[in-house]
């Protein structure tokens, strides 16, 4: 199976947009993170203001709402170890969300990377907790199969089509698949992006926080839990996916992880 393109640490030069020089107030200024569309954080530090961490994003990017995202932050700091937001705004240019620092390194960090069974471990630990702790009946988003097929039929109209491992699909077999949903096993609140590089680990191997929180919302808990476990194939290689779903502490499904996966290639 090929890895797909998802997001990267920059490797090369990257410009910084004037907002987020602005914002760094004359801190050092290190790009960290580039998503498929486009979407760049930076990290903040040096200065007084102490380490900060800037999500920025292109003017007309209606896939990522961080307005949107700093509200499910908000929302979750309640009950889970999530970043706290010290301020957003916009421009012609872009958007952006500015949030302090957490504890901790991301499980694609190459210090987890070099010991991917105790990064998949802390993913599937940590996936638990903030399950565990988010209150179904309290939360105001929502990330259903409803809405993802929804999105999913935006971009099958706008001539996308299955990606990743599913190319193999018709796109009528495909969206046939997705239209024909499992019973849900328990809803939870869920991450919406639990990719590895999405959970921070300790040094010492427990879990530290869950970042990039822009989907959460309220779901099947399998909709977060076969794209974490998928997504250490990506970042550590085959062979780590169970550990996942032993530390959660859960055994695997097959039918909801094949089909919450092609969800997540559709949608």
């Amino acid at each position: 199976m090929s890895r797909p393109v998802i997001s990267e640490i920059p490797t090369g030069p990257v410009p910084v947009p004037g907002a987020v020089s602005a914002l760094a107030r004359g801190d050092t200024v290190t790009p960290v993170w580039r998503n498929e569309l486009g979407g760049l954080t930076f990290r903040l530090g040096g200065g007084r203001d102490g380490t900060r961490y800037v999500k920025w994003i292109a003017a007309g990017t209606p896939e990522i709402d961080l307005p949107g995202e700093a509200e499910r932050l908000a929302w979750a700091r309640r009950w889970a170890t999530v970043p706290r937001i010290i301020e957003q705004g916009a421009d012609a240019d872009g958007t952006w969300l500015v949030t302090a620092a957490v504890p901790g390194r991301s499980a694609v960090d190459p210090h987890w990377t070099a010991d991917p069974a105790a990064a998949a471990a802390a993913i599937g630990r940590g996936l638990r907790l903030l399950h565990d702790a988010l209150p179904v009946d309290r939360c105001p988003f929502d990330w259903s199969v409803a809405r993802r097929l929804a999105r999913a039929d935006e971009r099958i109209a706008g001539g996308e089509g299955p990606a990743d491992r599913h190319r193999h699909l018709d796109l009528a077999e495909a969206r046939a698949r997705i239209g024909e949903p499992p019973a849900v096993d328990r809803l939870v609140v869920c991450h919406g992006d639990a990719c590895a590089p999405n959970t921070l680990l300790n040094d010492d191997g427990t879990f530290a926080a869950h970042v990039d929180l822009g989907s959460l919302g309220v779901a099947d808990r399998w909709a977060d839990l076969a794209v974490a476990a998928w997504s250490t194939e990506w970042n550590y290689g085959p062979g780590y996916d169970g550990i996942v779903y032993d530390a959660y502490g859960i055994a695997p499904d097959r039918d909801r992880i094949a089909y919450y996966r092609l969800l997540w290639d559709m949608a």
